[in-house]
């Protein structure tokens, strides 16, 4: 799934401007501040990133970002809106929904890294999964996890067995208690929606009950509603056949003749049913307040009431059996405790097969990339056992050397922008289809960086497109050459106001920015050198 469709209004410098994107290496280029990244601002925008009001251009009344990522299986639509007020409001499909929801739906489809921000690299936590997914151990990974929850479980469930033993009797007490209250009552499931329906029958029972008869007897009686009907259908049985219309109107009081008979027999069975007895009423409503009592208690459902019961029972048998119970809970621990070495050790295992080839890997890529003396270490160390995590028994970090004999350092420590992007990007690379995200964004990556580096990375980018949609903002026509589309973001001074356009180029106007991108002016000799670099870029 790609992001197809771009529509952006009335954000920062842009008034309005639509884009239509496809697979491959898109391009995006312009001036400085001609307003590039605010397209990535207004993707991360649709990823659930912060939004406020100084994002709305200005006189504008809110800014509006809309996104469209489909495949051959269907679409996902996506609209942010920011007020000036800094209000935000996001739908999902059509519906609204939570910044949140943006996030987990739209943020596995889109990894988005730029110079400083978004560095999921930088992260050492984020370490052990990305070579995971180069050991293509996301299996093992989810039995070591699963085991890990269940070992912390069975020695939640041993601690507490223990703290309750420690004041058993207390405890026991306190249950018993609890058991007495409820059973005194003895609830049934339903009970108290049976009494509440039960109820105002009883209170006004008389009242109903003369009401029923009533009616049955102004329906029934002599002269009453029956037999008035009846002399209708008597008066239109002697012309029955003659006319068809009157025929149908004969029928129709045949059927309400039938309609009241059937009623009329409701009304005497309901009137003789009726219940106005005061011991009734007292016993409901006694039964009623007592129902009442437990529920705001341990409710506050009837349902809340009979599970309570239940879990004290079932606590009172634990705490009963006693050292039986505890011995129980402890095998239980050491049997989750053995699940969970294996688990740790299958994975470790695969880490560490793994690694040699993730090292070697991520240098030639690296090399390939203008870095020939870099070096990098998958370093992994192994956790106490009270330290494990739900990533596992060790704590792995990606370490870096940038030349020979230097030793190797954490990678936040990298000084270098343009290193730490063209590392991310060889980390791009050696993951290849372990790496499931559709759409890659990168920002200004190339940063500190041109002649045959610049041709490095382009080709990188373009290798990377293969299967993905990838989305690059740069200043280098070294990279923007290895584009299949590329777009333009260009200012413009109209009315005294700046606004921001985007323009897809090709052909002669492709070769003309990128001529300026080369030199910074179009001339006959940027122009030649710009065909040339696209040519040779297209042959490559």
């Amino acid at each position: 799934m790609i992001l197809s469709e771009l529509h952006v209004r009335d954000l920062a410098l842009i008034e309005e401007t639509w884009l239509e994107l496809g697979p491959g290496m898109t391009a995006l280029t312009g001036e400085t501040g001609a307003g590039k990244t605010v397209l990535v601002g207004a993707l991360k925008l649709l990823l659930g990133d912060r939004a406020d009001a100084t994002l709305v251009r200005s006189g504008a009344s809110e800014a509006v970002v809309e996104g469209r990522f489909a495949d051959a299986d269907g679409e996902r639509m996506v609209r942010r809106r920011v007020g000036a007020d800094g209000r935000s409001r996001c739908y999902l499909d059509g519906e609204m929904a939570t910044v949140g929801a943006l996030a987990d739906s739209l943020g596995p489809l889109v990894d988005l890294h730029g110079q400083h921000d978004h560095q999921e690299l930088l992260r050492v936590g984020s370490h052990a999964g990305l070579l995971d997914r180069f050991a293509g151990a996301a299996a093992l990974l989810d039995a070591y996890r699963a085991a890990f929850r269940a070992h912390a479980e069975a020695a939640a469930a041993l601690v507490h067995l223990e703290s309750a033993l420690g004041d058993k009797e207390r405890r026991v007490a306190a249950l018993t208690a609890l058991l007495d209250e409820i059973d005194r009552v003895s609830p049934e499931p339903g009970e108290d929606e049976a009494i509440a329906e039960r109820l105002p029958r009883l209170r006004h029972g008389e009242k109903l009950a003369a009401a029923s008869s009533a009616a049955y007897r102004a329906m029934t009686d002599e002269a009453g509603a029956a037999d008035r009907l009846g002399e209708a259908s008597s008066a239109l049985a002697h012309v029955t056949g003659v006319d068809p219309v009157l025929d149908t109107l004969a029928d129709a009081l045949a059927g309400i003749d039938e309609r009241l008979n059937a009623t009329a027999a409701r009304l005497r069975d309901y009137g003789e049913g009726v219940e106005h007895d005061p011991v009734a009423l007292e016993v409901a409503e006694s039964r009623a307040a007592a129902l009442a009592v437990l529920k705001r208690t341990h409710g506050p459902l009837l349902d809340d009431v009979l599970a309570a019961r239940a879990a004290a029972a079932d606590e009172v048998d634990t705490l009963s059996a006693g050292d039986v119970g505890l011995e129980r809970a402890r095998f239980a621990v050491a049997d989750a405790a053995v699940a969970l070495e294996a688990a740790a050790e299958a994975l470790t295992e695969a880490r560490a097969v793994a690694s040699t080839g993730f090292e070697k890997g991520l240098a030639e890529a690296a090399h390939d990339l203008a870095m020939p003396h870099a070096r990098f270490e998958a370093s992994r160390a192994a956790l106490p056992r009270e330290s494990w995590t739900a990533e596992g028994p060790e704590r792995v970090e990606f370490l870096y050397a940038p030349a020979s004999g230097e030793p190797a350092r954490a990678l936040a420590r990298i000084a270098s922008g343009g290193e730490v992007s063209r590392v991310m990007l060889a980390l791009k690379s050696v993951l290849g289809d372990a790496d499931t995200v559709p759409v890659l964004v990168f920002d200004e990556i190339d940063a500190g960086i041109g002649g045959a580096t610049a041709l490095a990375v382009g080709a990188r980018l373009k290798a990377l497109s293969a299967g993905r949609q990838v989305l690059v903002v740069t200043h280098l026509a070294q990279v923007a050459a290895f584009a299949d589309a590329q777009l333009v973001v260009e200012k413009t001074d109209d009315d005294g106001r700046a606004r921001t356009r985007v323009r897809a180029v090709a052909g002669e106007e492709r070769i003309s920015e990128i001529a300026r991108m080369l030199s910074g002016s179009d001339t006959d000799t940027s122009r030649a050198h710009a065909e040339e670099l696209l040519t040779s870029v297209a042959l490559a």
